[in-house]
């Protein structure tokens, strides 16, 4: 095992420190074990997650039971007691426009009423890299050096073979004649 932190190779991966630079490994080779995760860690976070009572869930349901209770229920019961309409029409825009300010703040400002997603290999990584490391690289090719090696017929370095019309010659033409002119 290496260290994470100055990449000193470790004599067993029971060492408890790193000899150059002093990092706790105990932790770091738990991880390791366990593909990642520290599954006490995991199980903590779940035990001591508590709901917290101003959530988003809570704060859509208050939204909703105020617009219900202003909208229907106060404005009918203004209505009924002969109420001025004006103050009816009040409850009633403050219904429908506080529940919308309250179910959007809720929504944007309070947390969530769901416990933290903690990563498990179980469930989060494909079978075949959760037992162990799999080699992801092909094994090693080796190319025998003779590959890379002059043909060997003919003469390999002749360069006659060229076209008579390809750029370079063409462009050589053009040059000399431009040199020739001047």
């Amino acid at each position: 095992m290496f260290c994470p932190s100055c990449g000193q190779q470790q004599v067993s991966s029971e060492t408890k420190f790193c000899s150059r630079c002093g990092i706790p490994l105990g932790t770091i080779a738990e991880v390791v074990k366990h593909g990642g995760t520290l599954p006490q860690l995991a199980q903590l976070q779940q035990m001591n997650f508590k709901k917290p009572w101003f959530s988003k869930k809570n704060g859509v349901m208050f939204g909703s039971l105020w617009f219900i209770f202003l909208t229907m229920f106060c404005t009918a019961f203004l209505g009924i007691v002969n109420a001025p309409d004006e103050m009816i029409g009040i409850v009633a825009i403050t219904g429908v426009f506080g529940a919308m300010m309250i179910i959007i703040g809720s929504l944007v400002a309070l947390p969530s009423s769901k416990p933290p997603v903690v990563f498990d290999p179980a469930v989060h990584m494909p079978p075949e890299l959760r037992g162990g490391v799999t080699p992801i690289l092909p094994a090693a090719q080796s190319i025998p050096t003779d590959v890379y090696a002059a043909p060997r017929t003919g003469n390999w370095r002749d360069t006659n073979d060229l076209m008579p019309g390809s750029v370079t010659e063409s462009t050589t033409r053009l040059l000399e004649k431009q040199e020739d002119r001047s």
